[in-house]
């Protein structure tokens, strides 16, 4: 059986709505998740139900960090193109519990890179995060800036993916494109996020918990932004940069296969605004549980976008009342509240 396209994380948030996208594109999708439970794993579940209907979509049970798992997925399925979506996700979780983050985007990241390395995959995207931008407080965040003072251990193991991706694509010549996401919303969302987090709260008439007393700006980005942004990408297969300079090194792209896009709203939203259209569209008020400003978060992001746009001719756009809106009504019917 020949499937074209591999997607790690199929049972995750965006692993989700990308095998989705890409199925209902005529495209053939091998999933491969270890449904862990960092989060509640009915939530993935349903999510593989939805991908299930579909005749053109395998499902894979199984770790990243697996090294014989991984080896006999590419052997046996031969993927032409890979979307890495799987990682242990979120900034504060990482401070907790530091080995799931080695593990799962350290030593899954590299069994992946082995995989496409030596089964002649044409094109690696894979997920790197806002995070990696750290103690950079110089506004839009430019995939040109340098990126060496993460805050949190997740931007560390990003920061190391974007670096071992590197070295593949100079070593061996695999096109590989890192995609750094910023603050993903929307239907099918993970819990532990705060729209999630807020929703669930304010129909609790619960306290919601606002970090760094609210003073917060997020550069919010919807979901079906960013799988267009992801499927785009994919047919944007990366050459060496001609113009590359040595001397003056540019991290956004290099003499290898290699490149770094932001994927961002590029419309900053402060975090008690986007409280309030939530408030607007649920019809009811929340009681804010004002918090310090928690080890490894940063008080602002914002998403530099024009090279996204060169190379794709897209530009996120969906703004957070369409998108909190769609979210809700998903959380309702979901939830059946």
């Amino acid at each position: 059986m020949h499937v074209l396209i591999l997607v790690t994380g199929a049972a995750g948030f965006i692993g989700f709505h990308t095998s989705k996208r890409l199925l209902d594109g005529g495209e053939s999708v091998v999933g491969i998740d270890n449904l862990n439970p960092y989060y509640d794993p009915r939530l993935k579940e349903a999510r593989l139900n939805q991908l299930r209907t579909s005749r053109a979509f395998t499902f894979v049970h199984g770790d990243i960090g697996d090294t014989d798992a991984i080896q006999d997925l590419f052997s046996e399925y031969e993927p032409k193109r890979v979307v890495h979506l799987a990682a242990q996700a979120g900034v504060r979780y990482s401070v907790e519990n530091p080995y799931a983050y080695i593990d799962s985007n350290i030593l899954g990241f590299q069994n992946i890179l082995e995989g496409c390395r030596h089964n002649g995959v044409e094109h690696l995207v894979f997920a790197s995060t806002s995070s990696v931008y750290g103690l950079n407080t110089r506004q839009p965040f430019s995939e040109h800036a340098a990126v060496d003072h993460p805050v949190s251990l997740y931007g560390a193991t990003k920061i190391a993916n974007e670096m071992m991706a590197h070295s593949y694509a100079h070593l061996y010549g695999l096109p590989v494109t890192g995609l750094r996401f910023f603050t993903v919303y929307g239907p099918w969302g993970r819990p532990d996020m705060a729209l999630f987090k807020f929703t669930k709260g304010i129909l609790a008439d619960e306290p919601i918990p606002v970090y760094n007393e609210g003073r917060m700006v997020r550069d919010f980005t919807y979901i079906d932004d960013i799988v267009e942004g992801v499927v785009r990408i994919l047919d944007v297969i990366p050459k060496p940069n001609p113009d590359w300079n040595s001397d003056d090194p540019d991290p956004a792209t290099s003499s290898a296969p290699y490149r770094i896009y932001n994927i961002g709203n590029n419309r900053p939203v402060e975090l008690l605004t986007y409280i309030s259209v939530l408030e607007k569209t649920l019809g009811k008020k929340a009681k804010l549980d004002l918090m310090p400003m928690q080890l490894g978060d940063v008080p602002s992001t914002m998403a530099d976008v024009r090279d996204l746009e060169k190379a794709t001719g897209f530009r996120p756009n969906t703004t957070v009342e369409e998108g909190i809106d769609r979210f809700v009504k998903w959380y309702r019917e979901y939830y059946r509240v």
